[in-house]
């Protein structure tokens, strides 16, 4: 018979639970307030933002700002450039992360630890950023698609990280029943690993998604034709645009042009932000359930 008596609480456990219960009410203020500003701004007149008069709530509420935002060309060949960069990098990353991750774990490929040791020695050295340019502009990838998705094909901690889930979670035996039934490799990684690796695929979807989402680096590098900016490097004009208009050393004439943007910077700028961000906090609540039990199960075994 188990004694179901309730073990009581000693003072320390108390103080114990009352100190991280306020240690996390201050990090969720910390980590709440940002957003919190940023959507207040976007609905609010730029003069008390700039002012200072505003730092919580919305003041001269308007929406002006995201009027101009669904207007603005610009944005939404952005917004359609970022998604079209997001879903093809994910799925190169997976179709790329997957399979070479399943073939590290298999205990009868042969060299499998020197082929390893090569790929985590791409984690320490780098070859640079102009030998990367002048790789990329001799394949002949400038100003196309690929330049932004395939040097970023595949993350080696991505891959150790779902090779010690495909070691951990994978029952061997299943997948040695499935040979001996006459099952090849193909048939065994797509009809019986995959089905049983949604977590880890959720979770590294995930992950190379908010890569591709949030990257401006590489198009920086390998773009020059703005019609194919993504998002993140539209939103990065804006605001260095707002820079250069308190910059001194302009003209008179550039100065009073610039002004006249900035207001329109200030207005669509904290806007423009939130619906940058928007997609991804829509689909993190859908693989919340995963994340836990991929990063987990995929970290027991390096």
């Amino acid at each position: 018979m188990l004694n179901t008596t309730t073990i009581k609480e000693t003072r320390g456990d108390k103080i114990f639970k009352a100190s991280v219960l306020v240690f996390v009410i201050i990090a969720t203020l910390i980590v709440l307030y940002p957003l919190v500003y940023i959507i207040s701004a976007s609905l609010s007149n730029p003069n008390f933002v700039n002012s200072g008069e505003m730092w919580l709530l919305p003041k001269g509420i308007t929406w002006g700002g995201y009027k101009i935002i669904f207007e603005n060309q610009d944005i939404w060949n952005g917004y359609r450039n970022t998604i079209f960069y997001t879903l093809l990098g994910t799925f190169i990353n997976l179709a790329v992360t997957l399979p070479c991750a399943y073939a590290l774990s298999r205990p009868e490929l042969y060299g499998k630890k020197k082929f390893l040791g090569f790929m985590m020695l791409t984690m320490f050295i780098s070859g640079g950023l102009i030998p990367s340019y002048l790789l990329v502009k001799g394949l002949g990838m400038l100003n196309t698609v690929w330049a932004l998705v395939i040097p970023s094909a595949a993350s080696v901690y991505n891959i150790i990280v779902t090779r010690s889930f495909f070691e951990t979670t994978i029952p061997r035996e299943m997948e040695e029943a499935a040979i001996i039934d006459g099952a090849s490799d193909f048939t065994v990684f797509f009809k019986i690993v995959l089905p049983l690796s949604m977590p880890i695929i959720a979770v590294m979807g995930l992950f190379y998604g908010v890569g591709h989402w949030n990257s401006y680096l590489s198009a920086l590098i390998y773009l020059s034709d703005k019609t194919m900016y993504p998002l993140q490097m539209v939103l990065r004009e804006i605001l260095v645009l707002q820079d250069l208009s308190s910059n001194s050393d302009v003209s008179a004439s550039t100065a009073e042009m610039l002004h006249i943007k900035q207001q329109l910077v200030q207005v669509i700028k904290y806007g423009v932000m939130l619906v940058s961000t928007l997609p991804i906090i829509i689909v993190y609540p859908f693989l919340q359930r995963y994340f836990v039990k991929g990063v987990m199960v995929g970290s027991l075994k390096g």
